[in-house]
C-alpha cells in the first residue's frame, strides 16, 4: 500500500514550500483525502505529480490560449443521488465547495428526471453551479439549456455537442467525414421497412439493431438470420420509442470477440483538449459493463496514440466542453472502429483517476469555472508511464 503522507510531508520529498503543496490540493491539482481532518496525500499520486511538474513547467501554469477564468463556484448543486453524489461531494469538500444534495424520498422527494423541476431546486437552493453527475438528465441538452438560460453554471460539455454526440447516427456520420474508422453499416434517414431491409442484406447478417438516440444496451438486436427480420425491427423501434422518445435505427455489422476500449479525454473552454488514456471495458453481460480496467491489456503504443488522437478530433469537432468519453471496438487484427461518445463523466472514472493521478471531478469543475487544464498531453503520458494499473468491478 502507499504511503500516506501529510502536506509538509509532501513538501520535504518533492522539495517544495508546504504552502504550494496546500494549494495544489486546495485547487484540485494535487489529489489528496481528508483523515481525521488533516489532508493525506498518497505518495504513488505524490510521485507522479512530481513527474508531471519536472516534465511541464510550473504546476497549475495556464495553457497558453486559455480563456480569462469566471467566479470561482461556491455552491454546487448535485441533480443525482447516491454514491454518485457522495463522489461528488467528496471532491467538494476537499476544494470548500458547499454541496446540495436534493431529497430524493419521502414527501419533498425531487424527480430528477423532471428537468424544470430540478432547475427550479437549483434555483431556490441558491446555486451557482449544477453538476450532473452520471444518468438521470447528464446527457439531456434541454436540461443543460435550461440550467444556463435561469443563470447557473452548467457543469458538462455545452448543449450544441451532447445533441451532436447523442445522436448516434449523426456521430457516426461525423466519424466517416473525419477520416475516423466507423463500423460498416446503415444510419441513414430512411427509416422505412424496405429501406433497412435492403440495408441488412447489403450488410449481411450477423448484424446488430441499435437506437440512434440510445444508449446502454436498450432497444439493441442481434441479428443472424434475415428470417423475422421486420419482427426485430418492430421491437427496437417500440423499445426505442419508449426508452429514448425517438424510434430511428442504426444497423452495424456485428463486431464478434472484439475489445471494448473507451478514451477519456477533457476539453476546457479556449479548446484546449488532451485525453487521459483508455479504459478496457470488454468484459460485459447484456451489455452492461461488469468489470473495466487500465491500461488495456490489449493495446499497444501504437494503437492508444491513434485512438487517443481520433477521440481528441471527434470531440473538437463538437466544440466539446469538459470531461467525455469516445467509445471504440478494437479486433485482434488491430481493427478499431468508433462507437459512441458519451458527453458525461463514467461510473468507472476512478480507473482512470488512480493511473493519472487526476481528480476528474475537480477537473469538471475548473473547466465550468473557465479556467484552463493544468495540465498537458506530455504530462499525462509521463504519469501513465509510471506503470500504475487499476481495476473497477461492478457488483
Amino acid at each position: 500500500m502507499p504511503e500516506e503522507l501529510s502536506p509538509s510531508q509532501a513538501a520535504a520529498r518533492i522539495g517544495t514550500s508546504t504552502r504550494s503543496v496546500q494549494r495544489w490540493i486546495a485547487t484540485g491539482a494535487l489529489p489528496a483525502r481528508r483523515v481525521g481532518g488533516r489532508w493525506r496525500v498518497a505518495s504513488d499520486v505524490l510521485d507522479a505529480f512530481s513527474t508531471l511538474d519536472r516534465l511541464q513547467g510550473a504546476v497549475g501554469s495556464p495553457v497558453p490560449g486559455s480563456s480569462v477564468p469566471g467566479p470561482p463556484i461556491r455552491r454546487l448543486f448535485v441533480a443525482n443521488r447516491g454514491e454518485i453524489a457522495r463522489r461528488i461531494s467528496r471532491t467538494c469538500d476537499r476544494l470548500g465547495i458547499a454541496v446540495i444534495v436534493p431529497r430524493t424520498d419521502g414527501p419533498e422527494a425531487l424527480d430528477l428526471l423532471d428537468s424544470g423541476a430540478t432547475v427550479a431546486a437549483a434555483t431556490v437552493a441558491g446555486a451557482d453551479a449544477v453538476h450532473p453527475g452520471f444518468g438521470f438528465l447528464a446527457e439531456n441538452a434541454d436540461f443543460a439549456e435550461a440550467v444556463v438560460a435561469a443563470g447557473i453554471r452548467w457543469v458538462g460539455p455545452p448543449a450544441a455537442a451532447i445533441r451532436a454526440m447523442g445522436d448516434k447516427a449523426a456521430a457516426r456520420r461525423l466519424a466517416r467525414d473525419l477520416g475516423v474508422p466507423v463500423i460498416p453499416g446503415y444510419d441513414d434517414a430512411g427509416q422505412a421497412d424496405d429501406a433497412l431491409r435492403a440495408a441488412a442484406a447489403s450488410i449481411g447478417p450477423p448484424l446488430l439493431v441499435k437506437p440512434a438516440a440510445g444508449g446502454g444496451g436498450k432497444g439493441m438486436r442481434i441479428v443472424r438470420t434475415l428470417e423475422g427480420f421486420e419482427d426485430v425491427v418492430a421491437a427496437a423501434r417500440r423499445e426505442a420509442r419508449a426508452a429514448f422518445g425517438d424510434e430511428r435505427l442504426i444497423l452495424e455489422r456485428l463486431v464478434e470477440g472484439a475489445r471494448h476500449v473507451e478514451i477519456q479525454v477533457l476539453f476546457d473552454a479556449a479548446g484546449h483538449g488532451i485525453h487521459l488514456g483508455e479504459r478496457d471495458c470488454s468484459a460485459q453481460r447484456r451489455h452492461q459493463k461488469v468489470l473495466e480496467e487500465s491500461p488495456s491489456p490489449g493495446l499497444d503504443a501504437r494503437l492508444r496514440a491513434r485512438l487517443g488522437g481520433w477521440a481528441l478530433q471527434l470531440a473538437s469537432a463538437v466544440g466539446y466542453v469538459g470531461a467525455g468519453t469516445c467509445e471504440f471496438l478494437v479486433t485482434d487484427r488491430g481493427e478499431a472502429f468508433f462507437l459512441e461518445m458519451n458527453t458525461r463523466l463514467q461510473v468507472e472514472h476512478p480507473v482512470t483517476e488512480l493511473v493519472t493521478g487526476r481528480d476528474l471531478v475537480a477537473d469538471q469543475l475548473r473547466i465550468a469555472e473557465e479556467r484552463p487544464l493544468d495540465v498537458d498531453q506530455a504530462g499525462i503520458d509521463a504519469a501513465r508511464a509510471l506503470g500504475g494499473h487499476a481495476v473497477e468491478v461492478r457488483l
